[in-house]
């Protein structure tokens, strides 16, 4: 198979690289966090003109049609500049759910608002006893004439504390754990009954727990089957897992990158600790996992277009599985290369680390896709 980027891929890889190498150094990136919902809009709004928001949109809605690959190019770019703006919550997520199940009316109503970065979302899913179980759902959407009523509470609500629509799974019948009988809805963040409590997670993002207390919502709220939606949650999310793997490589490739640029200049001794050679050979085992990792990448990345979802599912799982045992083992040894330091807020090396840890627990860690490539049958080295 060839990997080598095309023409327009690589221009797209500089472009966003240029971008953020002028605007997202650690001392913006700490003044974007102070920020009101903690992110920058001056930011999301470059992100915008550049055509980086419209990205995975067709042409037909306003955007470049673009494909995994580019999302793949823009995750990894913003990983390695440790961007805290919603663009897997909204872009991604969301974006998601509308391309693959959104209506032709869902679809005019909120991809423009995208794009220009004029609205951002976030995906109301984990519940308090769910873990990464996806059909795992007590939240209800109960019929009221056409519409619907939802009740129930959410928890970890990505960007949740400053979406202006939340896209809400919902049980609209059966059990908590049924595969069936649930929905996914669009809800507007300031809707009647909708009560956010915003804080701030370990790697710098905001979140929210949610709580719906006789949110009505109409008719065209539901995307898709309001009976069926767990195969379009499934996908959406093997989707945002794809993207998570490409960002855990670009923050592993500048965790490697700071931490041997460190050993280099670090005296010991009257000597750069660099030049001990069991120092080398962490950092020669550090970069064997992230190119396994990156490997796994973009593997993940080409199976999203398999037509078989068990197929990519297993995939997927595959690639999050080595992804986080790459990215924990790059991770604890950038913090035990820089010592002490590396364990200080103004160190860059730390909140790198701080992140990997969160996208390792983000929508499965690495023992729960170890368990669905062990059922699905999948083979991993």
């Amino acid at each position: 198979m060839d990997f080598d980027l095309s023409e327009e891929q690589r221009l797209l890889k500089e472009s966003v690289d240029g971008l953020l190498a002028d605007a997202y150094d650690f001392d913006a990136r700490k003044k974007y966090m102070k920020e009101k919902g903690g992110w920058s809009k001056a930011l999301w709004g470059k992100l915008a003109e550049q055509g980086l928001l419209g990205l995975p949109f067709a042409e037909t809605d306003g955007g470049f049609g673009a494909g995994a690959v580019e999302t793949m190019i823009v995750m990894e770019a913003l990983g390695k500049a440790l961007v805290v703006e919603p663009y897997l919550a909204t872009v991604v997520v969301a974006g998601g759910f509308l391309r693959h199940g959104g209506s032709a009316e869902q679809k005019a109503k909120y991809i423009p608002g995208i794009i220009d970065g004029s609205r951002t979302f976030g995906f109301a899913q984990l519940e308090k006893n769910s873990r990464y179980d996806l059909f795992d759902v007590v939240t209800t959407a109960k019929k009221k004439g056409a519409g619907w009523v939802i009740d129930g509470e959410k928890f970890v609500v990505l960007n949740g504390e400053n979406a202006d629509t939340l896209i809400v799974t919902a049980r609209t019948k059966g059990g908590q754990r049924d595969k069936t009988g649930i929905g996914v809805f669009l809800v507007p963040a300031d809707a009647k009954g909708v009560t956010r409590k915003g804080y701030p997670t370990q790697d710098g993002l905001h979140a929210a727990d949610i709580t719906f207390t006789n949110v009505e919502v109409g008719a065209d709220a539901a995307i898709g089957d309001p009976e069926n939606g767990l195969p379009l949650i499934e996908r959406v999310a093997d989707e945002a897992r794809i993207a998570l793997c490409a960002e855990a490589v670009g923050a592993m490739d500048e965790s490697l990158k700071e931490t041997v640029e460190y050993i280099k200049t670090r005296k010991q001794f009257g000597v750069a600790i660099g030049s001990f050679q069991s120092l080398q050979h962490r950092a020669a085992d550090m970069f064997v996992a992230l190119e396994q990792a990156r490997s796994m990448s973009m593997f993940a990345t080409m199976a999203s277009d398999f037509d078989d979802a068990k197929e990519r599912s297993s995939a997927v799982a595959a690639a999050k599985v080595q992804v986080g045992k790459s990215l924990k083992f790059v991770g604890q040894q950038s913090i035990q290369l820089h010592g002490g330091i590396g364990m200080t807020m103004e160190a860059k090396i730390g909140h790198y680390f701080k992140r990997l840890t969160m996208i390792e627990n983000t929508l499965g860690d690495t023992d729960y896709h170890l368990r669905r490539v062990s059922e699905g049958g999948g083979l991993l080295a």
